[in-house]
C-alpha cells in the first residue's frame, strides 16, 4: 500500500491520508462532546446551587422577620441567623467555583492526537 521515495521513506497513499484526517476529525468531535457534556453537568449543578441560594434568602428573611417579631433586637447576632449566613456563603463559594470550573472548561484545547511508531501500527489486514 505504501511506496518508498529516494530517501527510503513511506509515501502516505490518498488512503492513509483520507484515513488520519477522519481519526483526527472524531478525535476533535469526541473530544468537543465530552466537553460540551461537561460543560453542561455543571451548568445543572450550578442551577441546582442558585435554587438553594434563593431558598436560603427565603429562609433568612422569614427568620430574621420572625426574630424582629418576638422583639429580640441584636438579631445578627442569634445562633439561627449566624448559621443561615455561613450556610449561604458556603453555597456562594460552591457557586462560584463551579463558575470558575465552567470557564476553564471551555477553555480547554483538545489534546494532540498521539502517535504510534510505524513499527506498532498495524498493517491492513492484521488487525
Amino acid at each position: 500500500m505504501s511506496e518508498q521515495n529516494e530517501s527510503g521513506e513511506k509515501k502516505r497513499t490518498t488512503t492513509e491520508k483520507i484515513w488520519d484526517s477522519t481519526k483526527k476529525t472524531l478525535h476533535i468531535a469526541t473530544f468537543q462532546a465530552n466537553k460540551y457534556k461537561r460543560v453542561v453537568q455543571k451548568k445543572v449543578d450550578l442551577a441546582t446551587i442558585h435554587r438553594k441560594i434563593g431558598a436560603a434568602h427565603s429562609d433568612l428573611g422569614k427568620e430574621i422577620d420572625e426574630l424582629r417579631e418576638n422583639g429580640i433586637v441584636a438579631i445578627m447576632e442569634t445562633e439561627a441567623v449566624t448559621k443561615l449566613l455561613a450556610n449561604l456563603d458556603d453555597l456562594k463559594n460552591r457557586a462560584a467555583d463551579l463558575e470558575a470550573e465552567i470557564e476553564a472548561i471551555k477553555q480547554e484545547e483538545a489534546p494532540e492526537e498521539e502517535e504510534t511508531p510505524e513499527e506498532e501500527k498495524p498493517k491492513p489486514g492484521e488487525e
